[in-house]
């Protein structure tokens, strides 16, 4: 039978005790991780979000040290998540100390026991490292946010978020909410829609995130501005992404590209060193999006490891093998890998390797094995002659026991099969340290790619962004060349954040407009509230928006960004504890004048 509280006051959570409190009458409150009956002795473990404390009830003839029958009776009852409240003396262990407990040199000896509330027996255990399949614990999410571990990565991301805060109110940034209804304007992922009552036949779309108007708040002259935003796509969800996400959000007037570096450089310092002690050595190492490309394969490369790619296309150039000539006669490359000590890897698992590549768009893989030996076996040799297969070997620094693979296409191809053969093998062979934090700039985007489906240029970022002042003139004879001025942080080959310069003369923003296909009227249907703004005197201006559940993913070590949101979704963009989303009333559709058509 459950019982109130009838006046008890919490004093402390269980890890804020310790032998400093040993003599003290304390009350404690939480849920029994686990109660252990001894005859004459009761354990019990509670648990809050602190940790565990040791509590005993004890009967005996030394009344000092015992509780009366009626509390030992309840504590009999005692089972796994019950919420009780306890009244004891803080006790030392007397030698029988838990080295693996922050608690494990104090015990309570309870003298009074309130049973709050009491507990079914939980579908799953409570507790870390949980072996219990993913789906189950989502469904009872508010069973699975009780587990020490994923407590502690959901208290994490409110440290760090306070950290934020505390940091850019310092450096003068005003914390300012925008609008999370908005007007959809489709340059980019699908939109959220919701639909107008008020308005019959019109929508609301959840933000992307705040772009324009926190644009539109550097022309109403508020210098610094952020938000830890709220952001909706719908898109096809993985490790990283949810329909539903946080932004750290800013903007800034009258700055360039350093500054929004500069600033943002040392915020991620004083965050990563405050909330989980790693040290970021300033300033974080920059390469341009071509050498990210050309090297790793990837806009995002993890550079924890080395396996970087080596464009061969000269090597080989005139030779007989199909493969290699025909993407060179297409405007291709040929680039390869070099596998450091794998070259006695089965064929079965390089027959592996060559379908994963199949699924980046690869039609094959070329390879070299080079044995303890230096004699090498390889797919394509026979294409080859000796000289030009040695001059391929020495362009890839293949030494005895290594392990070449080649991949022929067209570039955006070649980058993407490599990049991520190179992320697979790093997986397999583990040279991915989740201790390390290896920071990176990419800078210079391009500032267009073109939309085959379309066929017409998109913006690689948003159609704001701002071209580099050396490019501009390509904006009319190769607008495919153009880069700009954008910028992305990169941790561990997750993209942590991005942000550009943005375009404040009217002249280039028209000129991005017809580019990407937007007639004047279109632009201004779309995005008039912003460029009407702009008529009115705006600053240069720039900014930067961070994934706070992808950051805090990583400091936690966590594998996937549902680790530690407290209420994610799965990969259909479902909830499957509140079964969101559902259908509703047929009053509300037709309140909202909306009419299901079956398929």
């Amino acid at each position: 039978m459950a019982e109130s509280m009838k006046g008890l006051r919490r004093t402390h959570r269980c890890t804020e005790l310790s032998a400093a409190n040993i003599g003290e009458e304390v009350t404690v409150m939480g849920w029994v991780q686990k109660s252990r009956n001894r005859g004459g002795i009761i354990f019990v473990d509670l648990r809050d979000r602190s940790g565990i404390l040791q509590i005993i009830f004890e009967q005996g003839e030394d009344r000092s040290r015992t509780v009366d029958a009626e509390h030992f009776e309840k504590a009999e009852t005692l089972r796994s998540e019950f919420v009780i409240a306890v009244v004891g003396k803080v006790e030392g262990r007397e030698g029988n100390t838990n080295a693996n407990m922050k608690t494990g040199d104090i015990e309570v000896r309870a003298t009074q026991l309130r049973i709050l509330s009491e507990a079914e027996t939980p579908p799953f255990p409570i507790e870390s490292a949980s072996k219990t399949k993913e789906e189950l614990r989502l469904t009872y999410r508010y069973l699975d946010l009780r587990r020490p571990d994923l407590q502690q990565k959901i208290m994490l991301r409110s440290h760090v978020t306070a950290k934020i805060r505390e940091f850019m109110t310092h450096e003068g940034f005003l914390e300012i909410e925008t609008p999370i209804l908005n007007k959809s304007t489709p340059e980019g992922a699908r939109d959220y829609l919701v639909p107008s009552r008020v308005h019959p036949g019109t929508f609301y779309a959840l933000p992307q995130s705040p772009q324009l108007f926190k644009q539109l708040l550097m022309c109403s002259g508020y210098d610094r501005y952020f938000q830890i935003a709220k952001c909706f796509r719908d898109e096809d969800l993985r490790a990283d992404r949810q329909p539903e996400f946080t932004q750290v959000d800013m903007e800034l007037s009258f700055v360039d590209v350093e500054d929004v570096i500069e600033v943002n450089e040392r915020l991620l310092q004083y965050v990563f060193k405050d909330a989980i002690g790693i040290d970021i050595t300033l300033p974080i190492p920059r390469i341009t999006w071509q050498e990210a490309m050309d090297r790793y394969g990837s806009d995002k490369p993890d550079t924890r490891f080395g396996m970087e790619l080596v464009n061969v296309s000269d090597v080989i150039s005139g030779c007989d093998f199909a493969v290699f000539a025909s993407a060179l006669e297409q405007g291709g490359s040929v680039r390869g890998i070099n596998a450091k000590g794998q070259g006695q890897m089965p064929r079965k698992k390089i027959d592996a390797l060559v379908e994963f590549a199949k699924g980046f768009g690869a039609k094959g893989l070329a390879y070299i094995a080079i044995g303890p030996d230096g004699t090498t076996k390889s797919s394509f040799s026979k294409f080859m002659t000796e000289d030009t297969m040695n001059a391929l070997i020495h362009a890839m620094e293949g030494e005895s026991g290594d392990l070449l693979l080649f991949a022929a296409d067209q570039n955006k191809v070649v980058w993407d099969v490599l990049g991520n053969l190179r992320l697979e093998l790093a997986r397999n062979l583990e040279l991915l340290d989740k201790n390390q934090y290896n920071f990176l700039w990419v800078t210079q985007f391009p500032l267009l790619e073109w939309n085959e489906d379309e066929k017409r240029y998109v913006a690689m970022h948003h159609p704001f962004t701002m071209p580099m002042e050396e490019d501009l003139e390509l904006l009319d004879t190769d607008p495919g060349k153009v880069r700009a001025k954008a910028y992305d942080i990169v941790l561990n080959g997750t993209e942590l954040g991005g942000g550009s310069v943005r375009i404040f003369q009217n002249s280039i923003q028209e000129k991005m407009f017809e580019i990407i296909g937007l007639s004047k009227e279109t632009a201004q249907e779309r995005f008039g509230f912003l460029l009407n703004a702009f008529r009115y005197g705006v600053p240069p201006h720039a900014g930067l928006a961070f994934g706070l559940d992808r950051m805090v993913m990583l400091m936690a070590q966590a594998d996937s960004i549902r680790e530690v949101i407290a209420f994610p979704k799965v990969k259909d963009a479902s909830c499957l504890m509140s079964e969101a989303p559902n259908v509703v009333d047929v009053e509300q559709l037709e309140e909202l004048g909306i009419a299901l058509v079956k398929e």
